[in-house]
């Protein structure tokens, strides 16, 4: 198949089209929620909550009216996606669940070895759930030490973590950032766990999984980094071997971006109709958007720094002194540019957000339009957070 060649900007446009930030807030409701995630596989999690959880603020972007008891509900209550690994740790359609068994195979070779903890421990907390229903790390009492991914832990909770990863146990609900973990077979269908694995061999799973990453970006590159973690047994080699092959099947089309030389990226071909239809529309009448640190926009930092002239790093885990902006800085999105870094946190009573920082990109034309839509972004926000509306001074916008 012939290398398709675009433009910066359609290439800025194309990705954020296809993200639904081009225009932003544009989905509705539930099924808004579960459009998205149909379209890009799944949404990152992350715990950390200064203005919402990273699913929360990446929705929050492209759902209009958006508040975090639509994801909760999803999730919780009608069970229509679920809490799981992909990337990392994600959220996704219930319907994928046969497609993670390579997943859950590798994670029971790795944790159900001799001497890890996992074996030791997984049938009392096994039994206790059974017994008793969803459980956090917290109701096992004096539990005692062990080590763990991130360093000691208890040996409870490094079991369920286990179990959770190899499918054994699901999350019943939130509450905050602790987990209540039970039986997957009380959360998922006998029909859904009953389901073949869908992948013949591991090339099979390498393609569907490779493909479906691509479709979490919208445009993807072969250079190594975060955003191919969660492929099992897929290095850097492997990978490049997959997205020729992917492309042979005619399922990608290899991409040049003018002014970008060094790089190739890949698309979907399902994907051809909605590029051809940036390349010809129009430009849309720039708005604002404030975008979550694990969007997966961002996935790949450097080929956001390549086509959009944005470098960003996530600080939330530098040393203070070493923050050139804040610790929980977002990045704000106008028209198919990335224009300023915003650092927000949120008082809880009364509910008011708050801005500890600001800073325009260097170059920036800092216009009445632009200021009237990033207030419109803020009108939004706050409204997401239940939060009172604040107006910012000329001085910082």
């Amino acid at each position: 198949m012939s290398t398709l060649s675009i433009s910066r900007s359609t290439a800025r446009r194309f990705l954020l089209a296809y993200q639904g930030l081009w225009p932003p807030r544009q989905q509705q409701g539930a099924r808004g929620v579960l459009d998205f995630i149909r379209r890009v596989g799944c949404i990152q999690f992350d715990p950390i909550d200064i203005v919402g959880r990273n699913p929360d603020l990446v929705l929050q972007s492209r759902v209009r009216d958006y508040r975090p008891a639509l994801l909760d509900d999803l999730l919780y209550t009608s069970r229509r996606l679920l809490d799981g690994w992909d990337k990392q740790a994600a959220i996704y359609l219930r319907e994928d669940w046969p497609y993670f068994a390579p997943y859950r195979r590798a994670r029971r070779e790795r944790y159900f070895q001799s001497g890890n903890i996992v074996p030791q421990v997984a049938e009392h907390i096994l039994r206790r759930i059974r017994a008793e229903g969803a459980l956090s790390s917290l109701d096992f009492k004096n539990s005692p030490k062990t080590d763990w991914h991130w360093g000691p832990t208890s040996a409870a909770r490094a079991g369920l973590e286990g179990l959770y990863a190899v499918g054994a146990l699901g999350i019943r609900k939130r509450v905050r950032s602790r987990r209540y973990f039970d039986l997957t077979e009380r959360l998922l269908s006998a029909d859904l766990l009953a389901a073949p694995e869908p992948h013949a061999d591991q090339d099979a799973y390498h393609d569907w999984h490779v493909l479906r990453r691509v479709g979490s970006m919208g445009l993807a590159a072969p250079n190594a980094g975060e955003h191919w973690l969660g492929i099992v047994g897929a290095k850097s080699a492997q990978r490049r071997k997959v997205l020729k092959r992917l492309v042979q099947r005619k399922v990608l089309v290899p991409l040049h971006v003018e002014g970008v030389p060094a790089w190739m990226f890949y698309l979907r071909t399902a994907d051809l109709p909605l590029l051809e239809r940036i390349r010809t529309q129009p430009p849309l009448e720039a708005q604002a958007a404030f975008i979550a640190p694990l969007d997966n926009l961002l996935w790949n930092r450097k080929m956001v720094q390549a086509l959009f002239d944005f470098a960003y790093v996530w600080e939330v885990y530098k040393p203070k002194a070493k923050r050139r902006y804040g610790y929980y800085t977002l990045p704000v999105l106008y028209g198919e540019h990335f224009v300023a870094r915003a650092d927000f946190s949120l008082e809880k009573k009364p509910r008011r957000l708050r801005l500890n920082g600001w800073w325009w990109q260097p170059g920036v034309d800092v216009h009445t339009h632009m200021r009237a839509a990033v207030q419109a972004a803020l009108d939004d926000f706050s409204a997401y957070l239940q939060a009172a509306p604040v107006d910012f001074s000329e001085e910082v916008l």
